[in-house]
């Protein structure tokens, strides 16, 4: 079990030539699974490749750095700029993204597997509409990587399988947004991001809190999550080490003997969001404002962590909901 560093709703790319068909399946899917659709093949990949890129803030998430003390012949270390996975939740046109195709295979001028060929290159995932006669086709052309699953029009249980494809294929696009920064992750403070307690957890807090979006925080480490209405939630997680490092430095700051002792005995998980991330007898002077109790999950390693739930006005940037965005779609479609 893992977890994408991020993950938002997005949108679902309907292909067929018929435009009934296309409306009744827009409409047995619902708000659920937003969508959009094209009878004309030439259209669908004009909107593909406008909005199929990934996000323009993971090109610039690693870049090379110099360690100038270093007495190593090649000083040359790589830097991860976290910041610019939060900074995806401000793009009001996130949910447009393109996680899935779904294509019908038998199309005039183009089939499906030719229009999954010229877009080959886009990281949406691909499910091919076929008919009984079609399934050889279909399995030469998952054998091929051109498409990740085939769903039978006529199956009796079409619309479910659908409905499970879509949901499995879009947390894989965002898993597979993630695969390289992975073992990266594991070197820092984030290591929790490949541990399936933590995936566990994040699943778990997702549902009770009603969380569609998630992104993964720099300071403290945890992940910064948002519901419907954009109510934003911080899911702080920290390690045995981080909480020594939590008492060390309050203890050097000359916190009071109160958090000192709630951090050593780690009865509360602190959330210094603001500068480092530690405690500062400046800004934390009524520490109790930025603690909340701890609480524990067993994985490869013992965490502690908690969740807060955020004044959105703390939080750097406008981050439109994916409420208001459901209500834009249904008035445009």
């Amino acid at each position: 079990m893992t977890l994408p560093i991020y993950q938002h709703p997005t949108m679902t790319v309907l292909v067929d030539d018929s435009p009934s068909f296309l409306h009744s399946l827009r409409y047995q899917l619902g708000p659920g699974f937003p969508s959009i659709g094209f009878s004309e093949t030439g259209a669908a990949i004009a909107w593909l490749r406008a909005h199929g890129a990934a996000p323009a803030a993971l090109a610039g998430l690693l870049s090379p750095s110099v360690d100038t003390y270093t007495l190593s012949p090649q000083p040359y270390n790589i830097a991860l700029h976290l910041e610019q996975v939060c900074g995806i939740r401000t793009q009001a046109q996130r949910f447009m993204t393109p996680s899935v195709l779904v294509v019908d295979y038998s199309m005039p001028g183009m089939n499906g597997i030719e229009f999954c060929e010229a877009v080959r290159d886009l990281p949406c995932r691909k499910i091919l509409l076929t008919g009984v006669a079609d399934e050889r086709v279909a399995i030469e052309a998952f054998n091929r990587g051109l498409i990740d699953r085939y769903v039978r029009k006529s199956d009796a249980h079409a619309l479910d399988r659908l409905e499970a494809e879509l949901t499995q294929l879009q947390e894989g696009y965002f898993l597979a947004q993630s695969e390289s920064l992975r073992m990266l992750l594991a070197l820092h403070d984030f290591s929790f991001v490949n541990d399936p307690a933590i995936c566990g957890l994040v699943r778990e807090l997702g549902a009770r809190h009603k969380i569609v979006e998630h992104y993964l925080y720099k300071t403290p480490p945890g992940f910064l999550m948002y519901d419907r209405e954009a109510r934003p939630w911080l899911l702080a997680v920290e390690t045995g080490l981080s909480m020594n490092a939590h008492f060390e430095i309050a203890l050097d700051g000359g916190a009071p003997a109160s958090l000192l002792e709630a951090l050593e005995q780690r009865r509360v998980v602190p959330n210094f969001s603001d500068g480092d991330g530690m405690y500062s007898p400046v800004r934390h002077k009524e520490w109790h404002r930025f603690t909340s109790p701890a609480l524990t999950c067993h994985g490869r390693e013992l965490y502690y962590w908690a969740m807060f739930a955020l004044d959105p006005e703390v939080l750097e940037g406008k981050v439109d909901s994916f409420a208001d965005f459901l209500k834009q779609h249904a008035a445009a479609a």
